[in-house]
């Protein structure tokens, strides 16, 4: 039997959308991956200027949004660490919990890869997991600025794993307009509409979510 192959999807989930399912989705398929983890972030080093939904709420929508799909997996690895969510200590984490031999393929956006030279401890996590950059419209992809920190090797194996997909109209800015706008969003998946206007999230009627931004769900890793 081969060593198991597993995606990693991060970002806030905030909330999650059909655009990140298919992604996590089209990814698998490309990349023959058994399963795909959705790591919503708690505290992304990235988004300290804006305020995210309570950690517990956006675990349970991605657990609505992943329900009964066997490749994907709601993963709260981050919400149980304190601090900033760096990937490295993400990565670090998800090995060490993971079965042994697992091969980790990291999945991030295609606009992300010229910054990734400022990423927390970069060298360092391109040896733990393979990055996976997908494009869409008519991104490009160039990995060519990590070449002094990771060599030319190391921007050949991100080449190889790019993933070009179609445009999808779903984003998480759009849907918390439309919230914000009391209109019901397009591109939710089954059942997390009904969630968020439950928990009162976004400023849909409901209750008002008692959870705390530093809250977490559970799910197995």
């Amino acid at each position: 039997m081969g060593r198991e192959r597993i995606g990693w999807l991060g970002g806030s989930f905030d909330p999650v959308h059909e655009g990140h399912l298919s992604i996590a989705r089209a990814a698998a398929e490309a990349l023959d991956l058994d399963r795909v983890l959705l790591v919503p972030a708690r505290n992304p080093p990235h988004k300290t200027d804006r305020s995210l939904a309570p950690s517990a709420d956006r675990m349970a929508l991605l657990l609505q949004a992943v329900a009964g799909d066997p490749l994907l997996e709601a993963c709260d690895v981050e919400l149980r660490r304190e601090g900033l969510s760096y990937s490295f200590d993400t990565a670090q984490q998800l090995l060490a919990e993971l079965p042994d031999g697992v091969r980790l393929y990291y999945i991030i956006g295609a606009d992300t890869l010229a910054d990734l030279p400022n990423w927390h401890r970069i060298a360092e996590l391109c040896e733990l997991v393979t990055f996976c950059a997908v494009a869409r419209d008519g991104v490009e992809l160039d990995a060519e600025p990590l070449a002094a920190l990771i060599g030319e090797a190391g921007v050949r194996r991100i080449e190889q794993h790019c993933l070009h997909l179609p445009p999808h109209p779903a984003s998480s800015t759009a849907v918390r307009a439309a919230l914000a706008a009391r209109r019901r969003p397009e591109h939710l998946p089954p059942g997390v509409w009904e969630q968020i206007v439950s928990r009162g999230l976004y400023g849909a009627g409901g209750r008002s979510s008692s959870g705390s931004s530093r809250g977490s769900g559970r799910s197995k890793p």
